[in-house]
């Protein structure tokens, strides 16, 4: 969460592109992006040239003495960020202009590659070098109270504070997942170094980022010190679509900044007929559209064979046990109406995870989880393809708490669920004895069809009363005569005092 003097740095970078002309936010967040990821590219090679230093092997810079930009040959130096920021401004915004952008535009070698793609068509929409020196500035203002957070969240957090104004301006849909959310999801599904991992409706890619750190974290040794899977961690693991092609570009970016080369992040409808891909995934991490209706025509025929509907969220839902290879895992946020809507097409798609493969956790969460973009309540649904059922008992989680408030402000706050669900969902062998009363407990699959597949957890949760006992009415009544006295000969005293 964004507070203090780096949301103030980021708040001021906002203002200049406003004040220079540049007011669409999604235009804001794109040019951001850019100038971050020129920045990143400089301090990533320097620690890149420090590790091989290190490691006594040979290091090919980013930034060699010779770069050839269209027809001419400059040199790669003058590419760095932290050369270029010492420039006068006009010689500055034309380095940035003529040479940086298009260098940029260019770095991948791959043209097929989802960077080369979408940074081919990328425009440089800062109109003046003053502006350009302002934001350049302010940028290494924002970076320094970056560093002074000392968190490995915070270039996230600041993605996601900065894509947070595309809801609050009115550009629909693009409001992001919380990136605690998306880490708790990550650590629920335990990521392979040999995973093949989607997330159909990837935006600017924050579950892929998610998942790439979780194994550079936990599973550094196993990938980066064999060929063959640092090779499919950098070219074949993560996969993403999207309909936006900023959004893509964003996310191709985010991606290489994060250290994966070639990421396939694709233009594609993922509902439509232009999405292929079926029994293909081991593992998918995604937060889908919510609220969407389609017009069914362009909807893949097989998922309207599965779920009959124009409902994006049931679609997406049928749409991971296509895509999924048959023990592929899943977790997924859906609104709660999934959980319990009353429609033939909401009882398929609840059928199908119950019956046809196996459905392993519903965690449950609060409204407030995604304020101040949207109040809607929301669950999590973990399941498993298995194309021949293997449910037999559903784990509930009832979230109270995320570690955050949950109003408008969604200011940090003590109280958290998530080490919790984390813990206890990596034992569910100890939740067999929990009590309905508690804020996790297990449903045997018979329960759960007998109620007509309904997974809200207020269906099964119960409640313990405690019985209070309150005095008899002559007790109360005695009480009120004496207050009564009380107060009368307080009004006697107060009149002694007034002289009356």
């Amino acid at each position: 969460m964004i507070t203090g003097e780096l949301k103030n740095r980021i708040d001021k970078i906002w203002n200049i592109f406003f004040a220079g002309g540049v007011a669409e936010p999604l235009t804001v967040v794109e040019q951001l992006s850019y100038l971050m990821f020129i920045r990143d590219l400089d301090e990533t090679d320097k620690i890149h040239a420090k590790e091989s230093e290190m490691l006594g092997v040979p290091f090919n810079t980013l930034f060699p003495d010779k770069v050839v930009i269209g027809e001419q040959q400059i040199d790669g130096n003058q590419l760095r960020w932290s050369v270029f920021r010492d420039f006068p401004a006009d010689k500055m915004y034309n380095t940035v202009l003529n040479y940086v952008f298009p260098f940029i535009k260019t770095l991948h070698d791959d043209k097929d590659s989802a960077y080369s793609k979408y940074m081919d068509d990328a425009i440089f929409m800062i109109p003046t070098s003053l502006m350009l020196t302002k934001i350049v500035d302010e940028m290494d203002e924002m970076y320094h109270e970056m560093e002074l957070t000392h968190s490995e969240d915070i270039r996230g957090d600041v993605y996601e504070y900065m894509l947070s104004s595309l809801a609050t301006n009115g550009v629909a849909g693009m409001f992001r997942t919380p990136r605690h959310i998306i880490k708790m999801m990550v650590e629920l599904m335990d990521p392979k170094a040999d995973d093949v991992i989607c997330d159909p409706a990837c935006g600017t890619a924050g579950f892929l980022i998610g998942v790439s750190d979780y194994l550079k974290k936990n599973k550094k040794e196993e990938i980066f010190y064999s060929k063959d899977k640092k090779d499919h961690y950098m070219n074949n693991m993560f996969h993403g679509f999207d309909m936006g092609r900023t959004m893509l570009r964003i996310g191709a970016m985010n991606m290489m900044t994060h250290g994966v080369d070639n990421p396939h992040i694709e233009y594609r409808d993922s509902l439509s007929d232009q999405n292929p891909d079926r029994d293909r995934y081991s593992l998918i991490l995604a937060n889908p559209p919510f609220k969407g209706n389609l017009d069914s025509d362009i909807v893949s025929a097989d998922l309207l064979k599965l779920c009959k509907t124009k409902k994006t969220e049931l679609l997406f839902v049928a749409l991971f046990t296509k895509m999924l290879r048959v023990g592929g895992r899943c977790a997924c946020i859906v609104p709660d109406g999934v959980l319990f809507g009353s429609s033939k097409a909401h009882k398929q798609i609840r059928q199908e995870l119950v019956d046809n493969q196996r459905l392993e956790a519903v965690i449950s969460m609060p409204s407030g989880v995604f304020k101040p973009y949207a109040g809607v309540s929301t669950a999590i649904l973990i399941f498993t393809k298995t194309e021949h059922g293997g449910t037999d008992n559903v784990w509930f989680y009832d979230m109270q708490a995320d570690g955050y408030s949950l109003d408008d402000k969604r200011t940090p706050v003590d109280e958290s669920d998530v080490p919790d669900i984390i813990e206890r969902f990596k034992n569910l062998d100890k939740e067999a004895d929990r009590k309905r009363t508690d804020k996790s407990f297990f449903v045997p699959k018979d329960e759960i069809v007998e109620n007509d597949y309904d997974l809200s957890i207020n269906k099964y949760k119960e409640v313990e009363y405690v019985p209070v006992e309150y005095p008899s009415t002559e007790e109360i009544m005695t009480n009120l005569r004496e207050i009564e006295m009380q107060i009368g000969h307080e009004m006697d005293e107060l009149e002694k005092l007034l002289n009356l």
